[in-house]
């Protein structure tokens, strides 16, 4: 498939005016493919040639102003429009077009919990043309008029309110002017819950074996759903654009969710089967959020090409984290960004690969798609925090609102919100902007305490050129209670200081961004640092604990704290944590990247066993049943971290953890996926534990407990079942990849490293970006910490024909695994 470039877009968009879609599918004609058939009404600004994009399986006819085209003149995925005059045109298109089993274009799912089927769209980022003939960028907006044929017992949800016609023939009401990648359809026999808000019909979907658990949650999420749509009336200015919202909890979906207008679509992992934790609740809470500030954010007003991918997803990142904490009962989801999101921030910015948030050269829509990353999301949305502390809210809230009224329904610049917010204050926004938007990497704040007359005085040392405005807390010992500190005050300081603050007495502990309100990495004075060693789980405030754990692994990642200090923490401090996020991340980093990639196989087994013995103080602290978060949240673990298999494997049989919880269909596969590891179960009970669980995330869990097994015979079929073959849905091909590579076996798996750098570039070229990103991300073997797996990497990277998309995400494995070695202290043979 070509790639559109910024230059093409741009003179399409100065010799076109694109007015109105009309779009017919008919989803009636079978298994592999539908037909799509399309009319575009036009005008060319002068004469002059343009394409329109299309990729089908079969271009049946195509005519231009009532004069046919020749369709064998489609080459790669372009339709050329010559000799057009000035005026008013009409093209149209019919065509037949692919199912698609990766999540990109019109993905279809058949169900095995009761063999129903559904579809639904993807067009993001320029996967239209996989679905109907466009001009496929998003500053060419125009009004859409969708209709489906569907088959009976079917429903058919877009952008607009829908009806059914009769004989399975729906219609969506015309949208107002939206960009080509927004146009959504989702069809099938969905379970719906519908009702009413603020005179605009709600519903929210998903498939019918779902229903008892979207049932189970629907007043959570609908009462969610209008708390953050009346919130962002309270914000917004303009009101809600579009005529209905609907959520659609869609099966084998790529992304978190598509901000769609009308018609948001999430992933279906998010209509909980099984138990989960008050932050995975919260999680989907912010999701909500997330997606629904992007109905004014990126629907109404959207970038204009997609170097400005940053204004849609670091506004819709912070507007979801802030209207979480106002508008719901999930007050401190700023917790769980600063210990999780965050730090996907943090480690995308220090790689080779990194860009500034606002990069300047996304020269095409391949490049661009490699720009939705933690730098996008997380550091965005710190940089956007930190921008509405330092202009303060109501400033920053009118600049939005002055966007959203200079720009509604077009398309917009970096360029134009900065002069959006600068219409609201006095400050230098553009400079500002220039210091955070346009640069790369993270700055580094170390205090710095001089004693001065008998009292102290505190310097930000800052590495780096960014200024930040942010509180440094000040800490002393509780003398009623060892262990716990105090907060004797938050200062205020602009980085960099004009002169040294004075802060009195010296504190037991200094914290620098104390609030998490800026976005660097964070270290202690030796005072401080000893503080927290003996203190850490006695600072009162979650986020506050939050932000120094974050500083401990950053320092982890950087050489600069052994892993084995970092493991003695949490062992002292974790088993006292309250907080769920910060349990969950902290865990999550030792049992993961330190344990797996950090630590040495001679020390993993150690380090291991100090996370058992953690989990396990967590369970008996949770017996009394008050604190069922933490407890599921140490039963995890303790099955992911378990280095013999008699414990859980009991577990398994009676189907309880001793003192609960009852095993769910989650944790029997997570169960089953290590005991598989550990050599301790066979396909016989893969094959009864899916027969148990028949659904899709079954079909998952098999899948990864056969690729887990520690059999030459089962790491083939896995492998050839990834790469030789191409019958593996998205979900599929990632959950083998999760269960192939294993500490554990790694001389079992050696052969296959070399492998991987052959056959993850055939596969991505083969299947696509959706593919590519997965084959990078879980196919790598990162538990291959040596030099010469960096080696054969590097030589990939350097000689391989990669498509863009495994290009990056191999360069960002292969930085991780350079870090991994220089942790380890192991010199790089040459």
């Amino acid at each position: 498939m070509s790639v559109l470039t910024r230059d093409e877009a741009q003179l399409r968009a100065q010799f076109l005016d694109v007015h109105r879609y009309t779009v017919e599918l008919d989803l009636t004609t079978g298994d592999e493919t539908f037909d799509s058939r399309t009319a575009i009404r036009f005008t060319a600004r002068s004469d002059g040639d343009t394409f329109v994009e299309l990729k089908p399986a079969e271009l049946r006819g195509v005519t231009l102003d009532g004069q046919p085209l020749d369709p064998e003149s489609l080459c790669e995925d372009r339709l050329p429009l010559k000799n057009l005059t000035a005026g008013e045109h009409e093209l149209r298109v019919d065509a037949v077009m692919r199912y698609s089993r990766t999540g990109e274009g019109m993905h279809r799912f058949t169900d095995p919990s009761d063999g129903e089927t559904y579809v639904y769209t993807q067009m993001f980022l320029d996967d239209v043309q996989r679905v109907f003939a466009a001009f496929d960028q998003p500053d060419l907006k125009a009004v859409f008029e969708v209709s489906v044929k569907a088959p009976a017992g079917w429903s058919v949800l877009a952008n607009g309110v829908t009806e059914h016609r009769g004989d399975g023939l729906w219609q969506a009401a015309p949208t107002p002017p939206v960009s080509t990648y927004l146009v959504a359809v989702a069809a099938g026999p969905w379970h719906s819950v519908r009702t009413e808000h603020r005179g605009l019909p709600f519903g929210i979907h998903c498939r019918r074996s779902l229903a008892p658990h979207l049932d189970t949650d629907a007043d959570e999420i609908l009462d969610i759903t209008r708390a953050c749509f009346d919130r962002y009336h309270e914000k917004f200015e303009e009101p809600y654009p579009f005529d209905s919202y609907d959520q659609a909890f869609v099966p084998e979906f790529n992304a978190g969710a598509m901000e769609n207008p009308g018609l948001v679509t999430f992933r279906d992992e998010f209509v909980y089967r099984s138990a989960v934790t008050d932050t995975e609740r919260q999680t989907r809470a912010m999701v909500i959020a997330h997606e629904m500030a992007h109905m004014w954010f990126g629907d109404l007003v959207t970038l204009k090409w997609w170097d400005d991918i940053w204004l849609n997803e670091s506004f819709a990142e912070y507007m979801g984290y802030q209207t979480t904490a106002e508008a719901t009962r999930f007050t401190d989801p700023w917790t769980e960004f600063g210990v999780t999101r965050k730090s996907w921030g943090y480690d995308a910015d220090q790689r080779p690969t990194t860009h500034p948030v606002a990069p300047e050269n996304v020269d095409d829509t391949a490049s661009a798609l490699l720009n939705f990353d933690g730098i996008s999301y997380a550091k965005g949305a710190s940089a956007l925090r930190q921008l509405a502390a330092w202009l303060g809210e109501k400033d920053f809230l009118a600049g939005i609102n002055a966007h959203f009224t200079r720009h509604k329904f077009g398309n917009a610049t970096l360029a134009d919100f900065i002069d959006s917010l600068a219409s609201a204050t006095d400050r230098d926004v553009h400079a500002w902007a220039d210091s955070w938007l346009r640069t790369t990497g993270v700055d580094t704040l170390t205090p710095r305490i001089a004693p001065t007359g008998g009292t102290c005085a505190l310097t930000a040392d800052r590495t780096g050129s960014r200024p930040h405005r942010l509180s440094a807390g000040l800490y002393d010992h509780d003398v009623a209670e060892e262990g716990r500190l105090l907060l004797r005050e938050r200062i205020g300081l602009d980085v960099p200081q004009t002169a040294p603050q004075p802060i009195g007495k010296r504190p037991a502990l200094v914290l620098l961004n104390d609030g998490d309100l800026t976005y660097a990495k964070i270290r202690f004075d030796t005072a401080s640092f000893d503080t927290l060693r003996t203190s850490l789980s006695g600072l009162p405030d979650p986020l506050t604990r939050a932000v120094v754990w974050n500083a401990l692994r950053d320092a982890v990642r950087d050489g600069e704290l052994a892993p084995a200090a970092y493991l003695e923490t949490a062992r002292a401090h974790l088993p006292r944590e309250t907080d769920l996020a910060v349990t969950e991340g902290v865990l999550a980093f030792a049992a993961g990247q330190l344990a797996n990639q950090y630590l040495t196989p001679q020390d993993r087994p150690a380090a291991l066993a100090t996370l058992t013995s953690l989990c396990r103080d967590l369970l008996r602290r949770t017996e009394d049943g008050d604190h069922p978060g933490l407890r599921l949240i140490a039963v995890r673990h303790l099955i992911d971290v378990a280095a013999h298999p008699e414990t859980i494997a009991a577990w398994l049989a009676d189907g309880t953890v001793p003192g609960g919880p009852e095993l769910d269909p989650e944790l029997r596969w997570r169960i089953l996926a290590r005991l598989a590891v550990l050599g301790a179960t066979d396909e016989d009970a893969i094959a009864a534990e899916l027969a148990r669980d028949p659904s899709a995330t079954g079909q998952e869990g098999a899948a990864r407990c056969r690729a887990a097994l520690p059999d030459p015979e089962a790491k083939r079929t896995a492998w050839e079942a990834m790469f030789a073959g191409d019958d593996l849905s998205n979900y599929l091909f990632t959950a083998t990849a999760q269960g192939f590579w294993q500490p554990e076996q790694a001389d079992l798996v050696r052969e296959y490293v070399a492998r991987f750098y052959t056959d993850a570039v055939a596969v991505a070229a083969r299947r696509g970006p959706a593919i590519a990103v997965a084959a990078g991300r879980w196919c790598f073997p990162a538990h291959a910490v040596d030099a010469e797996n960096l080696r054969l990497g590097e030589a990939c990277l350097r000689d391989a024909d990669l498509t863009p998309a495994l290009r990056r995400t191999l360069a960002d494995r292969l930085d991780d695994l350079s870090r991994a070695l220089k942790v380890r202290g192991e010199e790089r043979a040459e």
